[in-house]
């Protein structure tokens, strides 16, 4: 085995990270290697690890989505209301999917068609999402007790959470897509050169809404897991959550330049993101500091990736 090649593997450097962590926690806390503590961080990692797969490919191609949290909320609200209305649970699940999608697809549209940057349009849907979310419940949360959603946020099978199965399908299909078809060439080709994916005749439009609308349907999957774990669909939820996806996918070693990077790796990211997370709430400290903690994380993690990129 060539050392300086697994010395080289970005995925090395971040599951000792990973594990360098688990092992300072577990020293920190005797509760946080509990069974009990480790069903509790599965379920944890499993909305933000199938946001930080979407955000991976966003980022790939060179753009961003800060709407992801919105969209989050817009597609339970969605399921949320359905189900009060009598839907069938399975109806209001594809309706809340479809939902995600239908809002990634118009992020597409505005960056392709419109031409307004990533970061300005997708900070425009995150208004939008969110606003439609309290204009529809009235800022009122609505319960969701069906047995579907019960069942996929707070069942386990075969031993591990339900939400976890979410999760390894998720990146298992994303990380197929990526790297053994056309389209996930296309999604690194666009990100390491836009005008050079043009001129070789890569449809980047076409393929640019296609990328949005996917990370649209990923952010309504998580939406579905998300019901399932509250059993409630509050228009508030999953506020800041995409600034957590961001971070898992720039830990994950992903480039913030685009072009980059392997999905695989966004997944190892929010597991560190769950593990700082749940290591706070563990050690009693207030949750107010990790919103500081994320966001010198993202910052040093974007630093580091540009100390990469200048010495290439």
């Amino acid at each position: 085995m060539d050392l300086a090649k697994l010395k080289s593997n970005p995925v090395v450097w971040i599951i000792l990270v990973a594990v360098l962590m688990a092992a300072i926690l577990s020293f920190l806390s005797p509760f946080f290697m509990t069974i009990g503590n480790m069903t509790n961080l599965s379920k944890q990692v499993s909305i933000v690890a199938i946001l930080a797969a979407g955000q991976a490919v966003v980022i790939i191609s060179g753009g961003i989505d800060l709407s992801v949290g919105s969209v989050l909320a817009l597609s339970a609200v969605v399921i949320g209301t359905l189900v009060q209305m009598d839907v069938n649970p399975t109806m209001a699940m594809f309706a809340g999917l479809l939902t995600g999608t239908f809002a990634g697809w118009i992020n597409g549209m505005v960056i392709t068609r419109a031409k307004i940057p990533p970061f300005i349009a997708t900070l425009g849907m995150l208004g939008i999402a969110r606003g439609m979310a309290l204009v529809i419940t009235g800022g009122v949360s609505h319960p969701v007790l069906s047995p579907l959603f019960l069942y996929i946020g707070n069942a386990k099978l075969l031993g591990l959470p339900i939400p976890l199965y979410f999760v390894v399908v998720t990146f298992l299909v994303i990380g197929i897509m990526m790297h053994n078809t056309v389209f996930g060439r296309h999604v690194y080709a666009i990100g390491g050169n836009e005008r050079v994916a043009r001129l070789q005749g890569i449809p980047v439009d076409r393929q640019k809404v296609k990328i949005y609308a996917l990370n649209g349907f990923l952010a309504a999957l998580a939406a579905v897991v998300m019901t399932g774990r509250l059993a409630a669909t509050p228009p508030s939820v999953a506020q800041a959550i995409e600034l957590q996806a961001i971070a898992a996918v720039i830990i994950g070693g992903v480039s913030f330049v685009g072009g980059r990077g392997i999905v695989l790796t966004a997944l190892i990211g929010a597991l560190i993101m769950a593990m700082i997370t749940n290591g706070l709430n563990i050690l009693g400290i207030s949750s107010f500091y990790q919103q500081v903690l994320i966001g010198i994380v993202i910052i040093v993690a974007v630093w580091l990736d540009n100390l990469k990129s200048s010495n290439r």
